[in-house]
């Protein structure tokens, strides 16, 4: 089942089941005003959505505009972002001259951002140039209720959702908010998500092991930037990551766990772009941790006024599966 939310005068849109090839759509206002509330009684408004959603993958409904859409929550009572790629842990260090901490590897990094407000899919990215605007493609879920100390299968189960992300980063202001060794704030401005969420069903075999085994497709200005697979060199799955987030707390159902930035293994550092056989990046930031590794100084700047950076996902036969986010920079006075 694939759902949406569009834009409308209320500030959680309106919820719209969407058809499998993201032509057409329905509005649902008589099982669920919004996917929260979806969320919220999913055990009584599944089946009720699966006949919508059979219905328009038989020609119901109406023309769907991903451009219309919002997020899929465009808020949400929780959003936390764990780094499970550890190829991208191990850059940022190596970068610098310093060595991983072996607790990395056994236990997920994660941060709590700001979830009272997220920006949609083909908003732009409003912030000044010279606090480092980045990108980072990810790919993220919405959870059930999750009770406090539950386990990683358990978890694994109370998947409902998974969409794609941009996770806006200001790397600029991230540089010295990590020195206050507390939590990222300004740096993390609202985050994109793709206009589409989509029940683990619907992925077939991409979706194993709570981890979702496709490319995850980059453009930055249309030129390709990276295509790194989601599901390889992911060192924590959903269920590990939510689990750990699990550990102290209860989780709400409209929860959103972010898997971190997608990176892959190079078998080359700066030669490795996608231009040339590599499977590139998720982020700015990446290539210039492998320049400065390999030429001393990072050359590639980060996003200007104007720039835009594009994330998709496709299926086995090149259909796009959660639809496009485009987000352009809108840059602001510092």
């Amino acid at each position: 089942m694939k759902l949406a939310t569009l834009k409308s005068r209320h500030r959680d849109g309106q919820l719209v089941v969407v058809s499998r090839d993201l032509a057409r759509c329905e509005a649902v206002p008589q099982i669920a005003a919004n996917l929260q509330f979806a969320l919220d009684h999913w055990s009584e408004v599944e089946q009720p959505l699966l006949t919508v959603y059979q219905r328009v993958n038989d020609g119901a409904g109406q023309p769907f505009d991903q451009a219309a859409c919002h997020s899929p929550l465009p808020r949400a009572y929780q959003f936390a972002d764990g780094s499970a790629y550890l190829n991208h842990v191990e850059l940022v260090r190596r970068a610098r001259g310093a060595k991983v901490p072996e607790s990395f590897y056994t236990d997920p990094l994660m941060y709590q951002g700001g979830s009272d407000g997220f920006i949609g899919p083909r908003d732009p990215m409003c912030a000044a140039e010279a606090f480092g605007i980045d990108f980072e493609a990810e790919v993220a879920v919405i959870t059930g209720d999750i009770a406090l100390g539950a386990s990683a299968d358990a978890c694994g189960r109370q998947i409902r959702l998974v969409m794609l992300m941009n996770d806006v980063s200001l790397r600029e202001l991230l540089r010295t908010e990590i020195t206050k060794e507390l939590g990222f704030v300004q740096s993390k401005p609202a985050s994109a998500f793709s206009p589409v969420a989509v029940t683990p069903d619907e992925l077939g075999d991409a979706w194993r092991g709570n981890k979702l085994h496709l490319p995850m497709q980059v453009w930055l200005n249309d030129q390709p930037f990276g295509r790194p697979d989601a599901g390889a060199d992911m060192n924590f799955d959903f269920g590990q990551i939510i689990a750990h987030l699990a550990r102290t707390r209860n989780i709400a159902a409209g929860s959103i766990v972010g898997g971190g930035t997608v990176s892959n293994k190079q078998d080359k550092l700066w030669g490795s772009s996608i231009r040339n056989g590599g499977v590139g990046y998720c982020c700015i930031a990446e290539v210039r941790m492998y320049e400065t590794i390999e030429l001393g100084k990072p050359m590639t700047p980060f996003m200007r006024d104007g720039d835009c950076v594009r994330i998709e996902m496709f299926d086995a036969e090149q259909r796009s599966i959660f639809g496009r986010i485009e987000n352009r920079v809108a840059a602001v006075a510092p």
